[in-house]
């Protein structure tokens, strides 16, 4: 099952176990037991801590596996083969339950611990799914510290069955104690958030207590990421507070066109973001969302209002709170996300070179996207509602002359299919003629715009028609002290890269602010 390095390499982590532990094989005549045994065997005979049991027990699921600490409850389950993305879940569900410290917060590991009241998490996910390790790596992080939690990885194309029966159309899917919990990827903060009901109240009294900050950031992109690292290096109180950290990068599968970068992914990009800024003396403050912007009183200092009903302030604030896709909400589309599903032709065209893709949308945009992955892939189908294209002439002059694109207009998509590992085409119906009409392909880039995530700041800053936040040509808004970068902005061309450049730019025109305003007596410098 696994190669020599492989084994190598996993007899190498398997060294700093601490504790002895137990897999323990719940198996049954299929295929799938045959393989899950030939890996657990090998994983096995890695590590003298590590024991295997062989049973015909009663088991929920078959094939599944336990990972236990000898002596204890402490254990989490594997209904499935975890290899392909999940082969690092497994690795470090080996280690944590064998006692090897995790690489979190003590403040997490003493908010896990406390947790009271037994919960059982159940995690339907994909191998080829890139999401799905985070959730479930979050929830095993959490079943190995608390004997009061459960956590059981699903691999739902082993278990089609239950698949059916909870109508999972999408991975990651989390169930607590058998209702759901939620979908997608969501870090142990969020996941904290959810199941410790006091969280938020303790967060408040503690964020309350904070001296202001000379720089507050608000979002973890790209964007904030680099207005961090370039506060921070000029020795000022720097925090950030967001949502998740990573922003839109998160959700993207490949990025290749980062500068001095060649190839990576989403997640391991936000990864890097989020490392780059802990290498630097900034409070970070996650899962938290903002709900109002406080423009400076008499104090000098900019206030922002947190969900948790905490009130975070700020000599100058940079806000780059990012912006999300525009959904063209059809079944099929979170189903296939990442999956052949793209909303960005920069950053993903290159993985369908000479695939059959289609676009979603006539605009600017859709049609530059059109035109852009034309070069790239065997042919595109551009999808639009209207009647005409709505892009400038030159744009659809450009996108008709090409030879392997097809335009269609009046055309309402009504769902994007696939065989449920991926798009096989999308299905439209003609608004003319009411008839309906399906297209093979292997990608649908749905392209009908952004939406800045700026509805908490309706009234307070200057936003443009279609919600962005005005800036200047240094990141300021119309409101003294607050500046904005990225993807929530009227900058031009949303692009990682942009918006790391914008969040820098933002940053330094902050300190350009400092420098120049008196600092209030209720600012402190540390904290």
């Amino acid at each position: 099952m696994l190669d020599a390095d492989l084994k190598a390499q996993l007899k190498g982590y398997l060294q700093r176990l601490t504790q002895p532990i137990e897999l323990i094989a719940s198996l049954d005549d299929s295929k799938g037991s045959q393989d899950m045994l030939e890996l657990l065997r090998d994983v096995a005979e890695q590590s003298e801590k590590v024991s295997l049991v062989e049973s015909r027990d009663d088991a929920e699921r078959k094939p599944s596996f336990l990972i236990r600490r000898v002596g204890t409850d402490i254990g989490v389950r594997f209904a499935g083969l975890p290899m392909g993305h999940e082969f690092t879940s497994l690795v470090l569900a080996l280690l944590q339950v064998g006692g090897y410290p995790p690489k979190v917060e003590r403040e997490v590991i003493e908010q896990i611990a406390a947790l009271e009241g037994d919960l059982h998490f159940e995690t339907y996910m994909s191998l080829s799914c890139h999401n799905c390790p985070d959730v479930v790596q979050a929830l095993n992080l959490m079943a190995a510290i608390n004997p009061r939690i459960k956590h059981t990885a699903i691999d739902g194309g082993l278990f089609q069955k239950e698949v059916e029966e909870r109508q999972i159309m999408a991975v990651p899917m989390v169930f607590l104690n058998g209702q759901l919990f939620g979908q997608g990827r969501m870090g142990i903060e969020e996941i904290l958030a959810k199941v410790d009901t006091g969280a938020a109240a303790r967060d408040a009294v503690k964020f309350n207590a904070k001296a202001p900050y000379d720089v507050l950031i608000v979002g973890g992109g790209p964007a904030g990421a680099a207005a961090a690292v370039y506060a921070a290096r000029k020795g000022i109180r720097t925090g950030v507070v967001a949502e998740r950290f990573g922003g839109q990068t998160l959700d993207t599968l490949g990025i290749e066109n980062y500068i001095s970068i060649v190839a990576t992914e989403g997640p391991k990009f936000a990864l890097a973001l989020e490392e780059h800024v802990k290498d630097y003396d900034v409070d970070i403050m996650s899962a938290q969302r903002a709900e109002a912007l406080v423009p400076a009183d008499g104090s000098g200092l900019v206030q922002v209002r947190l969900a948790n009903g905490a009130v975070l302030k700020g000599r100058s604030v940079i806000l780059a709170t990012g912006a999300r896709w525009r959904n063209v909400n059809v079944p099929g589309e979170q189903e296939y996300r990442n999956k052949g599903v793209a909303y960005c032709p920069h950053c993903d065209g290159p993985l369908f070179k000479g695939k059959r893709v289609s676009v979603i949308g006539g605009g600017n945009s859709g049609v530059e996207a059109a035109i852009d992955l034309a070069g790239i892939v065997e042919h595109v189908t551009l999808v639009e509602f209207a009647d005409q294209l709505k892009a400038d002439a030159v744009l659809v002059n450009k996108a008709r002359s090409l030879p392997n694109v097809t335009i269609i207009t009046s055309a309402q998509t009504t769902e994007i299919t696939g065989d449920g590992s991926k798009v096989n085409g999308l299905r439209y119906k003609d608004r003319t003629t009411g008839e309906e009409h399906h297209v093979p392909l292997e990608g649908v880039f749905v392209q009908i715009g952004l939406v800045p995530n700026t509805e908490w700041l309706k009234g307070t800053v200057e936003l443009s028609r279609y919600g962005e936040i005005v800036i200047d040509a240094k990141g300021q808004t119309n409101v003294p002290g607050v500046m904005a970068a990225g993807d929530c902005t009227t900058v031009p061309y949303k692009q990682i890269i942009i918006a790391a450049g914008a969040g820098a730019a933002a940053a330094l025109s902050a300190f350009d602010h400092l420098i120049r305003s008196p600092a209030p007596a209720a600012a402190a410098t540390t904290a």
